[in-house]
């Protein structure tokens, strides 16, 4: 249930766009902010947006940084553009999971990593390539995903 002060947050940022529908992802993003993620919410927000839940609830999955569950601490973003498709993806990728012992979408028992696979972080000329948090790693090797690891557990 939306409290009234997030209510009239929505309210101000839906009036910031040409339509409603135009705000959902500025708005799922507010409540994220506030509440780590986006879950039951879908159904009191949908209706301020003109928007049924699963409507709404389609555009929150669609995006991988917008969390329908409690993400980890830390988020890792593994990128699988086909640049780190061509320098090494596979391995990287399965190193990640075995080593956190998840697979993509996935939070560590211990609620420390969030993997996320995401379309490009953009140093294709530097891949393969992950974030953690806000943090960029790349020409990666399972040594070098083990160093970063250690910084964050």
């Amino acid at each position: 249930m939306l409290t009234d002060e997030e209510r009239d947050e929505i309210i101000k940022e839906i009036a910031g766009h040409p339509t409603k529908r135009a705000a959902c992802v500025p708005v799922l993003k507010l409540v994220q902010r506030r509440r780590g993620w986006v879950s039951d919410e879908i159904r009191d927000i949908a209706p301020l947006l003109e928007m049924t839940p699963e409507e709404l609830d389609g555009v929150a999955t669609f995006f991988s940084h917008i969390y329908t569950s409690p993400p980890g601490k830390h988020i890792i973003s593994i990128c699988d553009s086909i640049s780190c498709w061509v320098t090494g993806y596979d391995a990287i990728r399965s190193h990640l999971l075995e080593r956190l012992g998840i697979r993509p979408g996935e939070t560590t028992r211990d609620g420390q990593f969030t993997l996320l696979p995401v379309a490009c972080l953009g140093v294709c000329d530097e891949a393969p390539a992950m974030m953690i948090d806000d943090t960029l790693y790349t020409r990666l090797s399972p040594e070098k995903i083990d160093e970063a690891l250690k910084k964050y557990e």
